[in-house]
């Protein structure tokens, strides 16, 4: 026999021998750990970490050994895991015949105003805009151009967050949102006036207001002196702006800074509270132009597990009331709304607009359509945020250009698909939307929404699409052919 064939047969054989090995060793271990976890008592079993864990819950494990590894506060990055009520609890009414689809060759408007009645109101193409996300603090440099020109590309805006001034970042967004933020950097009248619209940041739905601070030896050494920091100064950010100490504190700022800028639309940035009403009472006596108002639902950096999980309004209930109270007093047409905590997707983001709001902002999710596949640059042995904080260990091989077409396709194809939505309601403008295209899907959610409940049939005399069905059928195509492709 040739030497090859005796080799091949041999190799076969090994082969054969190694798996019929295998198999009874496996075999074996399953025998002893089966009869092991079968027969050993409950108190001893190795059984007992599975019934444990599952009732104090994994992660609940995992942030008790941080804590008692460190003995102290512990950050939580992204927001809270807990299951809050949210936009699931709605869907939209599609129409056929109480009011005619739109035809796919209509063009839908998605364009949003914000601060319809200041003298440069901010007018994007979507509303859908990038939230505040800190360079030096939180993000990257790179990461922070990649939002910028990300959100160019898509005709929306950035938000600088409350970290450093970033020229780059300016240079690359079409529409720059700066915050007034709760430090003493970046507040020199040169910055504030390059701004297409002010955020007075009083706190987030993550973290509410409360004073935060980053150890000095945390800090990147080229972020210091730009902060007024040396390297044994850590970097302190307030509970609140010094200026509200003051009486009429708060509506000084807001005439001050919409005296810099030129009449740029002024807003603040706080987290829904139970004192919502009283708190937009005051802000809009203040002055303001527009309320960025976040639930509990949302993501920072870092915050104390406490105050993401049990602070706070979930974001459908917030919105719902301070749609509300502006409609009550008068003021819907004249303080915009944006909304943020929780979206995601572009169903929710529609959702959230037909209850109310004029935009959303969004955070995670941009971090996570921004990386797109340079993810696997840290996967899988680190988070994929690795590359895109400012400490992370892989943001030096993040493509700020690539992220930035990614992050502009994501804006893009959710705006198209909530352009598509309104199709589906027989409309053209994503603003025509609103809470009369919607129905409640359980009891909580009707309660919380006003939005009827599906199983609450409505009167044909009250349907919404009657009083709109004589103009849709006088505006429909004379055949369904000219419908069609």
């Amino acid at each position: 026999m040739d030497n090859k064939y005796k080799w091949l047969l041999a190799a076969l054989a090994g082969t054969a021998g190694l798996f019929a090995g295998t198999r009874m060793l496996a075999h074996q271990a399953v025998k002893q750990i089966g009869k092991i976890l079968t027969t050993d008592p409950y108190h001893e079993n190795i059984t007992e970490m599975f019934s444990a864990v599952y009732r104090v819950g994994i992660q609940n494990v995992w942030e008790a050994n941080l804590r008692a590894e460190t003995g102290k506060v512990i950050n939580r990055p992204l927001g809270s895991p807990r299951k809050m009520i949210n936009f699931d609890g709605l869907a939209f009414s599609p129409v056929f015949l109480t009011r005619l689809p739109t035809p796919h060759q209509v063009k839908i408007d998605t364009r949003t105003v914000i601060g319809k009645s200041c003298q440069k109101p901010l007018i994007l193409s979507t509303p859908i805009i990038i939230s505040g996300m800190a360079y030096g603090l939180a993000l990257s440099k790179e990461a922070k151009m990649a939002l910028a020109k990300g959100s160019a590309m898509a005709g929306t805006a950035t938000n600088t967050g409350e970290g450093l001034w970033l020229p780059e970042e300016r240079d690359l967004a079409a529409n720059l949102i700066i915050q007034y933020n709760r430090g003493n950097w970046s507040k020199d009248p040169d910055i504030l006036k390059q701004a297409d619209m002010i955020e007075i940041q009083l706190g987030q739905g993550a973290i509410a207001g409360i004073s935060h601070y980053t150890p000095a030896d945390k800090l990147p050494a080229e972020v210091l002196p730009k902060m007024r920091l040396d390297k044994r100064m850590d970097l302190v950010i307030k509970s609140y702006h010094q200026e509200f100490l003051e009486p009429g504190g708060f509506a000084k700022l807001v005439d001050r800074l919409r005296k810099i800028t030129g009449g740029v639309p002024i807003g603040i940035k706080m987290a829904f509270t139970n004192t919502l009403e009283h708190d937009i009472d005051i802000a809009a006596e203040a002055g303001v132009d527009v309320l960025a108002l976040e639930g509990t639902t949302a993501a920072t950096k870092g915050a104390p597990p406490i105050i993401e999980d049990d602070f706070g309004l979930p974001t459908i209930i917030g919105l719902c009331r301070a749609v509300e109270h502006l409609e009550k007093r008068g003021l819907k047409d004249k303080i915009s709304l944006i909304v943020s905590g929780g979206f995601f997707t572009p169903g929710d983001m529609l959702k959230a607009l037909a209850l109310g709001a004029n935009a959303v902002y969004i955070g995670s999710i941009a971090l996570f359509a921004m990386s797109h596949t340079q993810s696997f640059e840290a996967l899988p042995f680190e988070p994929p945020t690795q590359i895109v904080w400012q400490t992370g260990k892989y943001r030096t091989r993040f493509n700020w250009k690539k992220g930035a077409v990614s992050l502009a396709k994501f804006i893009t194809s959710c705006t198209l698909e909530m352009a598509e939505g309104v199709r589906a309601l027989g409309k053209t403008a994503i603003s025509q939307v609103d809470r009369s295209d919607l129905i409640a899907l359980d009891e909580t959610t009707a309660a919380v929404t006003g939005v009827p409940a599906a199983w609450h049939r409505i009167p044909q005399s009250d349907h919404p699409g009657n009083s709109q069905r004589s103009e849709s059928a006088s505006a429909a195509p004379a055949s369904p052919a000219k419908d069609k492709p």
